[in-house]
C-alpha cells in the first residue's frame, strides 16, 4: 500500500483506534473489499489490547492532562497500557530524563483505577 500524503495527525488511545477500525472494517465488508494483512492485524491488535471503552479512555486522558508533570506522549501511553502497579508505571517512564515521586506515581495509579 502506498501512502501519497499525510492528511492529518492526532493522538488517539487504543480504544479510539479500535472503534475507528471497526468502522473501517464494516465499510470494507459492506463494499465487499478485501482487507490487507496489515489492516486485519491492526484490527485484531486493537481489539485484544484496548482495555477500556472509548469514553473511559478519553476521560482518563483528560484527567492526566490536568497533571502538569506529564507529557502528552506519556499520558497516551498510560491510557493504552493501563498500569496497575508502580513498577509498570516506572517502566513507562524509563526513558524519560526525570523521575516521579512515589506520591505522583500513586496519584496516577488512583486516576487509572478510577476509570476502570
Amino acid at each position: 500500500m502506498k501512502v501519497k500524503a499525510i492528511v492529518g495527525e492526532e493522538r488517539m488511545t487504543l480504544s479510539e483506534v479500535r472503534d475507528y477500525l471497526s468502522l473501517v472494517e464494516a465499510e470494507r465488508h459492506e463494499q465487499s473489499k478485501e482487507m490487507s494483512y496489515e489492516l486485519r492485524k491492526s484490527i485484531e491488535h486493537a481489539r485484544e489490547t484496548g482495555k477500556v471503552g472509548k469514553d473511559s479512555s478519553k476521560n482518563l486522558v483528560e484527567k492526566l492532562l490536568a497533571m502538569e508533570k506529564l507529557k502528552p506522549e506519556i499520558i497516551y501511553r498510560i491510557a493504552n497500557i493501563m498500569p496497575k502497579s508502580r513498577d509498570e508505571l516506572r517502566a513507562i517512564f524509563a526513558k524519560e530524563k526525570y523521575t516521579l515521586t512515589g506520591e505522583d506515581l500513586d496519584q496516577i495509579l488512583e486516576i487509572v483505577q478510577s476509570t476502570i
